[in-house]
């Protein structure tokens, strides 16, 4: 007689460990049922995998699957779903015939979810109803996480095949989770005889991690004692601690409370044994399964396994043979300081990692898009960080690779941020590609201005949609035969004059960035250079002379074709404007200036693939970075000091946005720090991450010598190659994506910018009472002297007037103000001032001044545009500033057209909001205001600086 079939007379049902869709649909699954006596299929990640990279089973609906817009999850869903509702239907005679106890198909939940009991759920929920069949399984790994998810589906009357079992102890566990589900049902006043579950015991993975750690014993052991006692544990614990479990099985289901629901037909969760194809040629090919034949159990074989018993397989009764001799194996072994405990919890994290591993291969290989046609590891960040700090990085990595965040990422999963909808910022991942396939807009406007006589482009925007192109502008410089790109995004009137100066109106086309169409300095910028150009005269049709990049159906974009403008390209209205540069806000200010746009956008795909769904997440070199920068601020170090080479010098500026506005939110954040100079390690607190992207063709040997110090000195220094500048198209992508993985580990939606858009409330509210009546509200400064003004709010005087002796001196006031930092603090110098060499030479001068007497990390940011940037997390971040803001009566002021106010007077609201809502996050805050010429005031301020921190 068959071996196989002999195994369900004796009480244990036989499954076969695999499935492929050749098995379905050349009958052989219906012949293993009907001459080997088979009852239920499994199936698990690798399998699939196998099947569909191993065979042309699945070519034909490939094929189909990829004209529809689905990601290789769902791809793999729609293969699984088939497969395992055909094998279902196979097996449905054997279901009924055995009134449910067999006869199933198990589908696995994502291992993905392994750590996550309420998506655990919600998933087997969705894939119970996608298969809509009653003798199907869902697999839920016996994680601390996925033993309450098994309690809550029993109890939903869905069947759970509950793998990744080693330990007894979980074991238990996990039979009580099953008996208060069905407890449940029985309460809920449902049939508990509907429910069936298994809970599968992996085998030979015990004796391969127990051997291992034997051998290791034997090889240092000095006595023929002391080897002969090590070999006689040899391959004995796997079945020794099935033995046991098995033991602990039936002595969990007896007693009055389960013989109650046994009496309503509710069915044992039977023990299944797992993972039985021998491992080591040491052993018996069979051995698995001749060493655990029992009543009440289940072996699941693969089918070399299935091939090797049926040929010579010895049946008869074994399970509880020698259970004394088992207790004695596990007795033995902890004298030899091999802890089963120890053991069997590594081998279920290992197992949840294999199933990671195995299903993210599978994806891999339905997903055509990832190939081997790239080197990841050329792109890989060189980090040297404290031994604390790099353990939790490598944890947190392969946190991610388990959890398979990465894929998820890509699949736009809102919940491995803080699920608020933040899926739907993530048009920057796919924004390259659709680029690169639709050139033709990019290409176009290049050759129209090359035609044309434009001597200037000048580009009216803030932050996202003007960081950027001022970047491109900065570092690659006046193209030949294209206008000179310039960027205007501050409201001074002095800096708004400077920029028309430097213009020939007759000659120059304008560009207008608004991602909203609806953001006022954009706005009142076009209204002003639209009125410049009509009262110039000698222009027909000034919007001739404007193109918008703008959202489909803003205001901007009507107010343009009103307008008559020259062209209306359009942003992705799931791009936030900081993760832009890629779009049209970067890319066609890059074409009217004469980049070679394909050039940099075939860079930035060159990144793209390396940090693909598919490549590893300690191989990801977006990951790897947003890793180190996110665990890092959770570490305390949460000032990204960003120091770039000379020729991409710009690079800060637009990173610094990007890190700021994504991070800085309740109460938490990166803090970047631009342009600060590089200084000896003893300047430095600890709380400094230090960034250098280093242009490897011309790199600054001072820098360099000063990266190698800080790193000597054991400061966290990451550093980032790039080859020639139109490699800022693989650091844009790289840095938008590690800024989402940043977010997602400091427990953040980086895609908000909640308290930018309260600072525009505010300044919306002064611009209009000061368009009513004409003044804003007066202001009662705490201190002046000839040419300067000190104002504060109450609570911020209070404090000040006490500890400078009733605001006695300007030196007192600031050495007062300079004095509240405490460890991990910052200092932030606010300058609503013109943006030239003369104030940020001051500037600068002020902010090293702090940072080398008081260790703190500085910041600078010019006003209004750094509202749109770092103005975020100064406000929403963690409360750790002391800020400075300066501000000065204006040469000359510029009237807006169609207003009642001018540009002075939107600048002037623009630093009230600042000041307003710093004040209400409860922040350090100081308004310096310069009355007079904002060059001596400086000096005067910088004075001060230095007498009170010397």
């Amino acid at each position: 007689m068959n071996p196989l079939k002999q195994l369900n007379d004796l009480g244990q049902s036989v499954w076969l460990d695999y499935i492929r869709r050749g098995l379905i649909s050349s009958g052989e699954l219906m012949r293993y049922v009907k001459e080997d006596g088979i009852r239920g299929v499994t199936s698990n990640p690798a399998i699939f995998g196998k099947a569909i990279s191993g065979s042309t089973d699945y070519t034909e609906l490939l094929e189909e699957l990829k004209h529809e817009e689905l990601n290789p999850t769902e791809i793999y869903e729609r293969i699984a779903r088939r497969d395992i509702q055909d094998a279902a239907d196979i097996l449905k005679q054997v279901y009924e015939e055995t009134e449910g106890s067999d006869g199933f198909v198990s589908l696995e939940v994502s291992p993905y979810l392994a750590h996550d009991t309420d998506k655990t759920v919600k998933e087997a929920r969705r894939l119970w109803e996608s298969v809509n069949r009653k003798n199907l399984m869902i697999k839920v790994p016996a994680t601390p996480e996925g033993i309450p998810a098994i309690e809550r589906l029993i109890g939903e009357g869905i069947n759970v095949n509950v793998t990744l079992i080693f330990s007894i102890d979980v074991y238990v566990g996990v039979a009580l989770a099953y008996m208060r589900g069905v407890q449940k049902l029985q309460i809920d006043g449902k049939d508990v005889a509907g429910v069936s579950s298994v809970a599968s015991f992996f085998i030979s993975r015990i004796d391969s991690a127990v051997d291992t750690q034997l051998d290791t014993q034997l090889k240092k052991a000095v006595t023929g004692e002391k080897r002969a006692f090590l070999n006689t544990l040899k391959g004995k614990a796997a079945i020794a601690n099935a033995k046991l479990a098995y033991q602990k099985y039936k002595e969990l289901y007896q007693g009055d409370a389960w013989n109650s629901l046994a009496g309503r037909g509710a069915k044992t969760q039977r023990l299944l044994w797992a993972s039985t194809g021998t491992k080591s040629p040491e052993y018996s090919d069979v051995r698995y399964v001749e060493e655990l034949i029992g009543p009440d159990t289940v072996n699941t074989m693969p089918p070399s396994t299935l091939d090797a018993f049926r040929d010579h397989g010895c049946v008869r009764q074994t399970m509880e043979e020698n259970v004394e001799e088992a207790r004695k194996v596990i007795e033995d072994l902890s004298k030899t300081n091999i802890s089963m405990k120890s053991v069997t919890d590594t081998l279920l994290k290992k197992g949840v990692a294999l199933f990671s591993e195995a299903f993210d291969a599978l994806l891999g290989t339905i997903d055509r898009t990832c190939t081997d046609q790239f080197n990841s590891k050329e792109h890989i960040i060189h980090y040297s960080l404290p031994k604390d700090i790099e353990k939790r990085v490598t944890d947190t990595l392969e946190s991610w690779q388990v959890q398979g965040k990465v894929r998820r990422l890509w699949e736009r999963d809102s919940s491995i941020w803080t699920n608020s909808e933040e899926g739907k910022w993530l048009g920057w991942l796919d924004i390259v590609e659709n680029q690169i396939a639709h050139p033709e807009h990019l290409l176009g406007i290049a050759e129209e201005v090359n035609n044309e006589e434009f001597t200037h482009a000048l580009l009216l925007g803030m932050g996202g949609s003007s960081l950027c192109p001022e970047l491109l502008s900065l570092t690659f410089g006046h193209r030949a035969d294209f206008p000179r790109l310039l960027v205007l995004d501050s409201t001074d009137p002095a800096q708004i004059k400077s920029f028309e100066e430097k213009v020939d109106l007759s000659h120059t086309v304008f560009i207008v960035s608004s991602k909203s169409g609806g953001t006022l300095e954009p706005n009142i910028f076009m209204q002003y250079f639209m009125q410049r150009l009509k009262d110039a005269g000698g222009i027909d049709d000034a919007g001739d002379r404007f193109i918008a990049i703008t959202d489909p159906g803003s205001k901007l974009e009507q107010y343009a074709k009103r307008e008559k403008f020259r062209h209306i390209f359009h942003g992705v209205p799931s791009i936030g404007g900081r993760y832009s540069a890629l779009s049209n806000f970067g890319m066609i200010p890059a074409a009217v200036m004469g980049i070679d746009t394909s050039k940099l956008l075939d860079s930035a795909e060159e990144m793209l693939v390396a940090c693909s769904a598919c490549v590893r997440a300690e191989e990801n070199p977006a990951v790897v970075l947003g890793t180190v920068l996110g665990v890092s601020g959770k570490s305390g170090r949460d000032k990204i000091t960003i120091i770039t080479s000379p020729g991409i010098r710009d690079f800060g500026a637009w990173l610094e946005q990007l890190l700021a506005e994504s991070t800085g939110k309740i109460g938490r954040g990166l803090i970047p720090v631009d342009r600060e100079q590089p200084g000896p390690p003893a300047v430095y607190g600890k709380d400094r991450v230090f960034v250098y992207v280093r242009l490897s063709s011309s790199p600054d040997p001072a820098q360099d010598g000063a990266m190698r110090a800080l790193e000597e000195a054991g400061e966290p220094v990451v550093r980032i190659d790039v080859e020639d500048m139109y490699d800022l198209g693989k650091e844009f992508f790289r840095w938008e994506m590690a800024t989402a993985v940043a977010g997602s580990i400091i427990g953040i939606n980086p895609f908000d910018q909640p308290d930018v858009e309260a600072s525009k409330k505010v300044t919306r509210e002064l611009t209009t009472e000061y368009e009513n009546t004409g003044a804003f509200t007066q202001e009662t400064p705490v201190y002046e002297e000839n040419g300067l003004r000190i104002f504060t709010d109450s609570r911020n005087a209070g404090w000040l007037k006490k500890a400078s002796d009733n605001f006695e001196t300007l030196e007192k006031i600031i050495g007062a103000h300079l004095n509240r930092f405490s460890t991990g603090d910052y200092f932030a110098l606010l300058a609503y001032l013109e943006m030239n060499k003369a104030h940020e030479d001051l500037l600068q001068s002020i902010r090293h001044k702090v940072r080398d007497t008081k260790r703190v990390a500085t910041c600078l940011g010019f006003g209004p545009r750094f509202l749109h940037s770092t103005g975020q997390a100064y406000k929403g971040g963690p409360n750790s500033g002391v800020f400075m803001q300066i501000t000065c009566n204006d040469r000359e002021d510029l009237q807006i057209p169609e207003k009642r106010y001018t540009f002075g007077v939107v600048k002037a609201a623009q630093a009230r909001g600042d000041l307003e809502v710093l004040s209400q996050r409860n922040r350090r805050l100081l308004r310096v205001h310069l009355e007079s010429d904002s060059v001596s005031g400086l000096r005067r301020l910088k004075n001060a600086v230095y007498a009170a921190v010397r």
